[in-house]
């Protein structure tokens, strides 16, 4: 008789599920039509615009008007917040943020190891230097109650990732940054449209806040990003560093700031307009979904979903995080585990290769050299790998992330994800 590990599909076996899930990006002729109005109006680019045309029409007015003025207005009026600046990614809008909230060189930033690596990139383009909390291993965001501690004399500012859209505990970080005098910029590239508690929205908290729309994102652009804030000094500050230094009303060639020419185009953002469209109805199913299969995946062994914030009544579940136990699956390693629910037609993936502190360049003699030549001597980041045991947990054993559109499907993709997972695991705890 066949054995359970031998009908496995990674050994010969037939696969559990064979059909496709839904493809990323959602698209279809209202995205083509948006960018041929782009080309056909032969203004390619936010300043072909003058200032003349873009008041004669209101905020629900399309034609005659800078898509990017458009996109900037109707994202942040779906956030709840009083400005927004497109820039060209992610890593822009966070380069520009921690300028604009004033850090320095040889500033402390405290944040998260558990993140895409821009996050601690772009504190060390400001010259910067990240000081890193371990993750809550219950929601692999930045665990709060370690925030505090970790303020010194030299900390400028703290950037909150709300990793996988799970919002982080934002009123606890506020209340820090605001009893220390810290600035605050929320890394919300994965919580697009994800409210707290009926009335505030992730990118909202801080003092700017920062999206992507690189394409995995929920909503994606290709490549994009977004600044938002409630602040009218910040705002200014924000967009004159978006916008090679440039103050509004001032002459063209007249700069203020040392800064950077990070303004999105027009193709860009037409796609962005017709995305938002999209985004909440598209959150909404994955909600009703991620609820039903995370009910289903929690009953098996060696399967522990991370939790959320409680208070979110708006999610974007930009990954469906799950915490991996081999010891419960036959002492069977991740990569086997994941090699196997693959071959099953489950896309699925560990995630990040390193922590932040991790990666090669955050100790290249390289990096260390050019912060010397500032006067400034990085810690050993090596060392953290002590201090973040959740973060290396998650890293190297642990963590199983399940892509966003995998929620936009039909209940019975769910039961085939379900499915699937049941027969690796059964097989492989014999």
């Amino acid at each position: 008789m066949t054995s359970p590990v031998q009908q496995l599909a990674v050994r010969g076996g037939t696969p559990h599920r064979t059909t496709p899930f839904t493809k990323w990006p959602v698209h279809d002729e209202a995205e083509v039509q948006a960018v041929t109005d782009v080309v056909r109006s032969g203004k390619w680019w936010r300043c072909a615009y003058g200032t003349g045309e873009l008041e004669k029409k209101t905020a629900d007015q399309v034609a005659g008007r800078s898509r990017v003025e458009v996109f900037e207005e109707r994202f942040a009026a779906a956030h709840r917040a009083k400005y927004g600046i497109a820039v060209t990614n992610g890593s822009a809008a966070l380069d520009i943020a921690l300028r604009a909230v004033g850090v320095q060189p040889g500033d402390e930033v405290i944040t998260t190891p558990y993140t895409f690596v821009s996050t601690s990139m772009c504190i060390m383009n400001n010259f910067g230097v990240p000081v890193y909390a371990d993750i809550d291993p219950t929601t692999y965001n930045i665990d709060a109650s370690q925030i505090e501690s970790l303020i010194t004399e030299r900390t400028k500012a703290i950037v909150p990732v709300h990793f996988s859209g799970n919002l982080c505990d934002m009123e606890r970080i506020m209340a820090i940054a605001r009893r220390h005098g810290l600035a605050v910029v929320e890394d919300a590239a994965h919580a697009h449209g994800v409210e707290y508690q009926g009335k505030q929205f992730a990118g909202t908290f801080g003092d700017l806040n920062c999206f992507s729309f690189q394409e995995s994102k929920n909503l994606p652009t290709g490549e994009g990003g977004m600044i938002l804030t409630n602040s009218d000094t910040l705002y200014e500050t924000a967009f004159s560093m978006h916008h090679l230094g440039r103050l509004p009303g001032e002459v063209w060639y007249k700069h203020f700031h040392q800064a950077w020419n990070a303004r999105m185009n027009e193709f860009t953002a037409a796609i962005g307009i017709v995305q938002l469209g999209r985004m909440f109805e598209q959150n909404a199913r994955r909600m009703e979904n991620h609820t039903y299969l995370m009910e289903r995946l929690a009953q098996l062994p060696g399967i522990t979903p991370c939790v959320n914030l409680p208070g979110i009544t708006k999610h974007s579940h930009h990954l469906q995080m799950l915490r991996y136990n081999a010891a419960e699956v036959g002492g069977v390693p991740r990569a086997e585990f994941l090699k196997a629910l693959a071959a099953e037609g489950i896309p699925c993936l560990a995630g990040y290769t390193f922590p932040n502190y991790g990666n090669p360049f955050m100790t290249s003699d390289e990096t260390r050299s050019r912060y010397r030549a500032a006067g400034i001597e990085l810690p050993d980041y090596r060392a953290y790998a002590e201090r973040c045991p959740h973060t290396e947990r998650a890293c190297y054993h642990e963590a199983v992330w399940l892509e966003h559109r995998l929620l936009l499907g039909t209940r019975q993709d769910m039961d085939d994800i379900v499915g699937a997972f049941t027969k690796v695991i059964t097989a492989f705890r014999g």
